[in-house]
């Protein structure tokens, strides 16, 4: 009979985690800070998921939210213990965010000025995604040089957070909200 899983462990009631590789660090340590971003994201992009949105749209999400789950264990794992197995983003993850970009942006107007994040709820938990994913950029970026991590980790968030703006823009599109330029007033 396998064992059970249970959600609580006390092992984290003073204060301490354990990374994989099974060393305890407080869990304010930049790298729990790294990839608990990181999970902070990925939920925000099930409620992303959860609205009304093409189908398409809807299962690359998921699909982004499965590399955001690699993400966080290649975040959370130990750099002093070697080689252990752990699932791997790849370059095809980053093209495949670059050809979503550029497959909304051909039905997008040329974009001249800022934006302002709003004008449906939708568009506006993409703004807010995206926002939470430079954050976790520079979390991770913020790792270096004490805590290498697979310079793919930052690529992946780096293009992800162009992939939420263009998605935000094409949502506004498809659900007729305004895009509202940002105008500067000198």
């Amino acid at each position: 009979m396998e064992k059970e899983w249970k959600i609580y462990t006390r092992t984290g009631d003073l204060g301490h985690t354990s990374l994989i590789g099974g060393r305890r660090v407080p869990k304010y340590h930049d790298k729990i800070e790294a990839y608990g971003t990181v999970d902070e994201l990925c939920a925000f992009i099930g409620v992303i998921r959860d609205h009304d949105i093409d189908a398409q749209t809807r299962s690359f999400l998921i699909k982004i939210q499965e590399n955001l789950f690699v993400l966080e264990a290649l975040l959370a794992a130990d750099p002093n213990v070697e080689k252990q197995k752990l699932p791997s983003l790849f370059e095809s993850d980053i093209t495949a965010l670059e050809v979503a970009i550029d497959e909304m942006n051909t039905n997008l107007n040329t974009l001249t000025t800022f934006i302002l994040p709003g004008g449906n709820v939708v568009v506006s938990y993409c703004h807010v995604a995206r926002t939470i994913c430079r954050r976790a950029e520079r979390a991770v970026l913020k790792l270096f040089p004490d805590n290498p991590v697979d310079p793919i980790c930052q690529k992946y968030l780096n293009r992800l957070s162009d992939y939420l703006f263009v998605l935000a823009r094409k949502l506004s599109k498809d659900l007729n909200a305004e895009e509202k330029p940002w105008i500067p007033i000198i």
